[in-house]
């Protein structure tokens, strides 16, 4: 495997703490979620990990899109929905739902393109066997 980029962020505190990249753009302080006793106006590990993950299925879908020789509206989307849930053991796990509108592409089509974004999307295959990850397309 041939390295291309290495993120490097650096955190403190934990969920109550700070996050920051090296390079500096990404400086924040984090919270527990808000329905969770945290503060609000602050973000958290599971929006971070979904704007990451929504962006990536998102660049995905266009090298699928281009590998089809189609051309994907500017306003398609992937919503992505990180739960943060208890397992029966006590501890911690992450499911994933995303929504993704291909507007102006038909639903068997736009199901295939997701099936083949999930196949090459990075972060779909980090969490293989690890997270559950529910594909839902939604009608346009």
């Amino acid at each position: 495997m041939e390295k291309l980029y290495t993120a490097e962020v650096t955190a403190t505190g934990g969920r109550k703490g700070h996050v920051k990249s090296s390079d500096g753009v990404l400086d924040m302080p984090l919270s527990v979620p808000e329905t969770l006793g945290g503060v609000k106006g602050k973000t958290n590990p599971e929006q971070l990990f979904a704007a990451g993950y929504a962006a990536c299925f998102q660049s995905a879908l266009l090298v699928v899109a281009g590998n089809h020789h189609e051309r994907l509206n500017p306003e398609s989307t992937v919503t992505a929905h990180v739960d943060l849930n208890k397992t029966d053991e006590g501890g911690y796990g992450l499911s994933v739902k995303l929504e993704v509108d291909l507007k102006g592409v038909d639903k068997e089509k736009a199901q295939q393109m997701v099936e083949e974004a999930h196949q090459i999307c990075p972060y779909s295959i980090g969490v293989q066997g690890n997270i559950d990850v529910q594909l839902e397309i939604v009608e346009n």
